[in-house]
């Protein structure tokens, strides 16, 4: 089992944590800094307290690995994606989590068989978007039961088994993707119609992230590790 240390610099401390299990995503909690949840190459995902370098809660999820999490409003739930993907089943795709209990809310969210890289909210209705190896982006209530648009998924770009990345501007109006074909897509967030896409990168665009102060600046990465700033 490979070994994680992780270390977090903060208000002159330093969290160091050793984990059974490689990290791949991590994510804090929305109203209380010292708090995050993490996960990865494992059947757990692990909330720690960075003041006393506690875990103080475990989702047992019963996968081989956690790709993405994503905070619902207020905290109080919060879900992930995995790689439990099946030819006969497509549960716990995406599993709803309550926070403080660690229950687990639903698991029957993503019903395609396909994974989902990554997850989005939207900063200003109660919608988040998956980004799915199907090369389209899900949309889905962030309310329960978390029931998907059927009539609204964005097409176009290219996911093809890496972890591409897609996020909403700050005002709602725009969804952003990278693409494996190193591009980067502009959606209409209430058309889901392409409506700019920019040849940022030669290998594959995995991430593309609206600065978060200045909406007109976007960053842009690719997966051999080139980053790009884009006005």
């Amino acid at each position: 089992t490979d070994l994680t240390t992780t270390v977090f610099k903060c208000r002159k401390q330093i969290f160091s944590s050793k984990n059974e299990f490689r990290i791949s995503t991590l994510k804090f909690y929305p109203t209380d800094s010292n708090t995050f949840v993490c996960g990865g190459f494992s059947p757990e995902v692990k909330a720690w307290d960075i003041r006393n370098c506690q875990v103080i809660r475990v989702y047992k999820a019963a996968v081989q690995q956690t790709l993405d999490i994503l905070f619902l409003p207020e905290g109080k739930e919060f879900l992930t994606s995995t790689d439990a993907v099946s030819r006969d089943s497509a549960d716990r795709t995406i599993i709803a989590w309550d926070f403080q209990s660690a229950a687990k809310i639903s698991n029957q969210i993503f019903h395609e068989r396909y994974t989902c890289p990554s997850l989005t909210l939207h900063p200003k209705e109660s919608v988040f978007v998956a980004q799915t190896n199907g090369n389209y982006m899900a949309l889905f209530s962030s309310q329960r039961p978390y029931r998907i648009n059927k009539k609204k998924r964005y097409e176009g770009h290219k996911v093809e088994g890496f972890a591409v990345g897609c996020e909403f501007s700050p005002d709602g109006t725009l969804l952003v993707t990278g693409s494996s074909d190193g591009k980067v897509f502009f959606y209409n967030y209430h058309t889901a119609r392409i409506i700019r896409t920019l040849s940022a990168h030669r290998e594959a665009c995995v991430s593309a992230t609206f600065h978060p102060v200045l909406p007109s600046l976007l960053a842009t990465c690719d997966w051999a590790g080139e980053i790009k700033i884009w006005q």
